[in-house]
């Protein structure tokens, strides 16, 4: 008979279901302290900048990750990031974080949707077991590697040309500047090189050099040189280009790279692979018809039903696996991708919920899962499906914590922490803890804004012309024929992966007179700031350097002015060898960047530190009146104002900044710019209920003062809001790529006869 013990007491290890936060000061954050549920899912919420990230990024995901890095060998830690600690007095209860957040995944155009999430190394197997021709094992079908990949191509899929005249002057010599290639300055190493050599004359015009010297100078295999007492290898131009600049994935490189390397580069597909970039032998070999590049090339809700009628007992368990992760592309709303998808040309939001499909299969519990803006790039349709992926992952016993401002994805949470009350230095506490229900009651701006409706326009304005579009077939666009009224506010909308983006930025951007504010992160060191990616530093130092009678470049942190001890950084960074390296504020300049001297200089009162710690709406009275009045300095900041940024500090690092912020500063800056329209893609992200109201009164004062504005958008408050809306469908992948409705928001609501439609008629009031 089995014999059954007294209930006991609770074990000690129950009581470790809660994540303990105290004392928390990273970012702007005021000593936050608070406790989260563990196995649960929690919400942050609050107006951009007011510390969110701060709390779940800096402090909470940072730390746990810091501490599993602590539990390797000192040797292993030399080899990985390093991680400071950050600014909070106890973080109790941790367990491993998942950070799951926008970055866009794989600098690398070797990269694909298949390679990033495991479905290309399982149908390599299945490949490699059940394809006709047997042609080996499964590295026989990856085009990295040298048994897999087409040879032509070296398993890029596409040939490059490169145009001769776009590199280089040939009417002016090295040492004259003949190279107009980004980095390859005369003085600079890369041409230097060329010089010391011998292999050519660096005084020659290149027109002037012998079919040798021109040879050599282009085209040369890698050769051991003497370069200044340096053992170098020395190799032509073209191939020394092929290597820099086109292993790298042309979506992540800077702008001024992309701009060159589009200028000079054809992108061919490969003729020898077609573009599939395998080798014959891996295309030879077939399952039922398909050989592998087909299947990659499938869109993937369409491989899962291939895939689904392969009745072969002995690979069962794989199929299975195969199968599981197909289906979760489909049920998260990707299932209109293909494996072969370069994963550059994904948005954040896809790349995103690619990185959930990884976690979903997998079998850990008791983990912490930090999201981002889950719901970005998604349509309300596709909202419900994302909350449920959430939800099954709290289910499997993880604690869920998620960075959001949509009211749906909002209400499914156990448990909210709302932050504020405002942005920057006027945020940073937390306002409200506690259910949705309670939200709703707070009072806090996150609970008063959390029903908000929009309402119909009573009049819509009338347009000055359109933009005609013809014959648009990029990605899955069929053949899309529209005119886009010019003089108003254009919305375009449909499911992810309609197309939307495909007609905008195939069609619409990078014409003369465009201005396009996208996505992208901002490129920049952690020395770059607010003032340096405006230009905004530019009349500043000047405003000083007239004022005080000396040159400008004593007041740039990145040159003349810079204090000594830290090179201007702030902050000293000391390399411990195997062990993390420590950012200490440096003794010198005490964090202020500039050399003690530069400091004696006032303008209106201030020094340039102190008016570098301004935030932008103190900055713009400053420069608007009395004796710092520098009319290009406050055009400059009157329009970050007016993107909802005047909380920024001019000098606080871009790295510091969120998504949206990041879009918002890339908008003020083009802000000032002469190009008739505006295209922005989801100008929404990162914002706030209540911020939204500002997006749309910006909106208008751009069309009010004739530009033309075309947004990519899924809050329904903006569409609501537009005179015009272009929806896209009616599905996604082959099922989308068509004009489902054109026509005024209102005509879109009485029809109801779309997805939008319907979703639409269900917000407004």
């Amino acid at each position: 008979m089995t014999q059954r013990m007294p209930p006991s007491s609770p074990h000690p290890a129950d009581s470790h279901d809660r994540i303990r936060v105290r004392g928390a000061r990273e970012n702007n954050l005021k000593d936050v302290s608070l406790e989260l549920p563990k196995r649960r899912l929690t919400v942050f919420t609050g107006v951009s900048g007011s510390g969110k990230s701060s709390l779940v990024f800096a402090t909470i995901a940072a730390e746990s990750q810091r501490m599993i890095n602590e539990t390797y060998s000192t040797f292993v830690q030399g080899f990985m990031p390093t991680l400071g600690r950050p600014e909070v007095d106890v973080l109790e209860g941790l367990t491993t974080a998942i950070i799951v957040d926008q970055e866009r995944m794989g600098a690398n155009s070797r990269s694909t949707v298949g390679t990033a999430t495991d479905a290309n190394a399982m149908l390599r197997v299945l490949f490699s077991r059940l394809g006709k021709p047997h042609v080996g094992s499964s590295n026989a079908f990856s085009f990295n590697v040298a048994g897999g990949m087409c040879p032509r191509c070296e398993g890029m899929g596409s040939v490059t040309d490169i145009d001769l005249s776009q590199l280089y002057d040939d009417t002016r010599s090295l040492s004259e500047g003949a190279l107009t290639i980004p980095g390859y300055t005369p003085d600079g190493w890369q041409v230097r090189i060329f010089a010391a050599s011998g292999f050519l004359d660096p005084d020659k015009p290149i027109r002037k050099y012998t079919q040798k010297e021109l040879h050599d100078f282009l085209y040369r295999e890698p050769t051991k040189v003497k370069f200044e007492s340096m053992n170098l290898t020395y190799e032509g131009l073209v191939p020394r280009i092929q290597k820099s600049f086109l292993t790298k994935d042309k979506e992540a490189m800077q702008p001024h790279i992309r701009a060159f390397v589009e200028r000079a580069v054809t992108f061919t597909p490969c003729p020898e692979c077609g573009g599939t970039r395998l080798n014959e032998a891996a295309r030879s070999s077939r399952i039922q018809k398909l050989n592998i590049a087909d299947a990659c090339a499938m869109q993937i809700n369409e491989l899962s039903e291939w895939v689904r009628g392969l009745k072969e007992p002995s690979v069962a368990p794989l199929l299975t696996t195969l199968l599981q992760t197909l289906d979760s592309f489909v049920e998260i709303g990707l299932g209109y991708l293909s494996l072969d998808r370069p994963l550059g040309t994904l948005s954040g939001g896809e790349s995103q919920r690619i990185q959930m499909v990884r976690h979903l299969g997998s079998s850990l519990t008791d983990v912490t899962y930090v999201f981002d803006e889950p719901t970005v790039g998604l349509h309300p349709h596709d909202i419900q499906r994302m909350n449920g992926l959430l939800l099954r992952l709290r289910d499997k016993g993880n604690t869920v914590l998620v960075v959001e401002h949509k009211p749906e994805a909002i209400e499914i949470a156990d448990h909210v922490v709302d932050l504020g009350p405002g942005a920057g230095t006027a945020g940073g506490e937390v306002v409200f803890e506690g259910t949705v229900e309670g939200l709703r009651a707070s009072g806090t701006l996150t609970g008063r804004h959390l029903d908000d409706r929009a309402s119909l326009k009573p009049s819509v304005r009338k347009p000055s012309g359109v933009l005609k579009v013809r014959g648009a077939g990029s990605h899955n666009l069929r053949k899309v024929d529209v005119d886009i009224p010019l003089g108003v506010l254009v919305v375009v909308t449909g499911v992810a992966g309609s197309g939307k983006s495909s007609l905008i930025h195939g069609s619409v951007s990078g014409q003369e007179g465009v201005v396009s504010v996208d996505q992208s992160a901002i490129r920049g060191s952690r020395r770059s700031n607010p003032a340096t990616y405006t230009d905004l530093l530019e009349p500043i130092r000047k405003a000083f350097a007239k004022a005080n009678g000396v040159k400008p470049a004593l007041f740039s942190a990145n040159s003349e002015g810079a204090c000594p001890a830290c090179n201007g950084a702030g902050v000293i960074y000391t390399d411990l060898g195997m062990m993390a390296g420590v950012a200490t504020t440096c003794e010198e300049c005490e964090g202020r960047r500039f050399q003690a001297a530069v400091l004696d200089y006032r303008l209106g009162g201030l020094n340039i530190a102190e008016v570098l710690d301004l935030p932008v709406k103190d900055a713009a009275a400053f420069f608007g009146a009395g004796k710092a009045h520098t009319p290009a300095a406050h055009a400059i900041l009157q329009r970050m104002i007016d993107v909802g940024l005047g909380y920024l500090r001019l000098g606080q690092p871009l790295t510091t900044l969120s998504g949206g912020e990041r879009q918002r500063l890339k908008l003020a800056t083009h802000m000032g710019a002469d190009g008739g329209v505006y295209v922005l893609d989801e100008p929404t992200t990162g914002l706030h209920l209540a911020d939204v109201e500002q997006l749309l009164k910006l909106l208008d004062r751009l069309v009010d003062s004739g530009k033309s504005v075309i947004v990519i958008e899924h809050h329904q408050a903006v569409m609501a809001h537009a005179d015009w809306i272009i929806d896209l469908g009616p599905g996604a992948g082959h099922d989308g790529g068509r004009i489902v409705f054109e026509g005024t928001p209102a005509a879109l609501v009485a029809a109801k006869s779309t997805l939008t439609g319907k979703h639409l008629a269900a917000y407004v009031r």
